[in-house]
């Protein structure tokens, strides 16, 4: 018997498989990669030797005014590691810089105050001025152009308004954009909500490039990237993080050519071949991105990838945060028939994209391949509500996913961490 550790929330649940029966175990390299050098050290390295920009000191000088943008509640983004040594490059270079963090929250609730000192500790929170971005608060937000999908880009105005923009972030694989990081910061990190939705249209969804690390040809990192330059974002620090969330990796300098880097460095150790199974047993990587059912998707891609089509994926995402979206679940509970939906939002044009359909189209997308049966912390009702089978352990599923399929001795494939690798069909 295999038994194979899974991160839940803060925690870790096993799953036992009978050795017979696990066709593979599928794992980043990230996992095993040892920097040589403190994680304090990868980031002031990267500050010292920037890709494709002057050093951020330099940048700095004579600007009044600079925001750094942050990353929110919902990433992992080692920010009390990253951060300090950001203040300290600004204001080497310009002692009296009034500089300001703004939250990126795309179209995420408010980071709340006890998040914020989780995320940057306590110095920071008390010391630093910090803004939540608000998708919503058209008060605050000022238009700066037309994206190539045809949707008006409109951004926080306090981020239009700095002598100097500079963000924050980490680069991991994204089921839709390719990989996060760099120019995200932009789009959809402080637009407007009205820009997300045109850059996450069902026709980008749909498209064959808008996949899991893939950059060339995918219009929606397209966008996200001429969001990022229309702003002026000149400077970036990314990271590469373990499954500690600990980083490993870092580059900086320009939001393109740094990210660049960034993502040929991760590619180089998360990309897995597929391995069919009967039955794919994966998670979010824990806590903090298993909080919804929402941002649970992104795990269940790495499955869909591997599954056989009429097969189950067994997810595991703790969800103590519920749904993660009203619209979301609504779009899934208040429709049984999952084909009609889809088909309504590939009618939909550009502009008429509604919150949160991207999400539910790639969910879609999952449930049309496999059965999902989904264990967490959620009511069962809202989980059967949402075109899943509830279930409370390993065990349990896969008793229920062998009953599904007829069969006792189906095979298994387990992807410990479903948003740290890029599985190649």
């Amino acid at each position: 018997m295999a038994t194979i550790r899974l991160p839940y929330g803060k925690e870790y649940i096993d799953a036992t498989i009978p050795d017979e029966r696990l066709a593979g175990v599928l794992t980043s390299k990230l996992h095993g990669y040892k920097p040589e050098v403190s994680e304090e050290k990868l980031i002031r390295d990267a500050l010292e030797s920037p890709i494709g920009s002057a050093p951020l000191h330099e940048l700095a000088h004579g600007k009044n005014k600079v925001l750094i943008i942050a990353s929110d509640h919902t990433r992992p983004v080692p920010s009390k590691v990253i951060i300090p040594p950001m203040l300290e490059e600004i204001r080497r270079g310009n002692p009296d810089a009034d500089i300001t963090i703004l939250i990126a929250t795309g179209c995420h609730r408010g980071t709340t105050i006890a998040e914020l000192r989780e995320k940057f500790g306590d110095e920071i929170v008390n010391n630093e001025k910090i803004i939540v971005h608000d998708c919503a608060d058209k008060d605050n937000l000022v238009s700066i152009g037309t994206l190539p999908s045809g949707g008006e880009l409109s951004i926080n105005r306090i981020a239009n308004e700095a002598d100097l923009l500079v963000s924050e972030g980490f680069i991991e694989p994204h089921f839709f954009a390719g990989f996060s990081g760099g120019r995200k910061s932009v789009l959809p990190g402080i637009a407007s909500r009205e820009a997300v939705l045109a850059n996450h249209c069902s026709e980008f969804i749909a498209h064959p490039c808008a996949r899991t690390g893939i950059l060339e040809n995918n219009p929606i990192h397209n966008d996200m990237l001429w969001a990022a330059k229309r702003a002026g974002l000149a400077f970036i620090v990314n990271v590469v993080i373990d499954e500690n969330k600990r980083p490993i990796f870092a580059v900086a300098g320009d939001v393109e050519a740094a990210h660049k880097k960034g993502c040929e460095f991760l590619s180089g150790l998360c990309r897995v071949k597929a391995c069919p199974a009967d039955i794919v047993i994966t998670t979010n990587g824990g806590y903090p991105l298993d909080q919804n059912i929402y941002q649970a998707v992104k795990g269940m891609t790495a499955a869909e990838a591997s599954v056989k089509e009429g097969g189950v994926i067994i997810m595991l995402a703790k969800s103590n945060d519920g749904h993660g979206g009203e619209q979301f679940y609504r779009q899934l509970a208040d429709e049984r028939d999952i084909d009609k939906t889809m088909q309504t939002f590939l009618s939909r044009s550009r502009n008429e994209t509604v919150p949160d359909q991207w999400q539910t189209q790639i969910f879609l997308r999952v449930l049309k391949k496999a059965t999902v049966i989904y264990i967490s912390d959620s009511p069962d009702d809202i989980i059967r509500n949402m075109h899943m089978t509830p279930a409370h352990s390993p065990e349990e599923a896969m008793l229920i996913a062998e009953d599904i399929l007829g069969n006792k001795n189906a095979t298994v494939t387990v992807i410990p961490d479903g948003v740290a690798v890029m599985v190649q069909e």
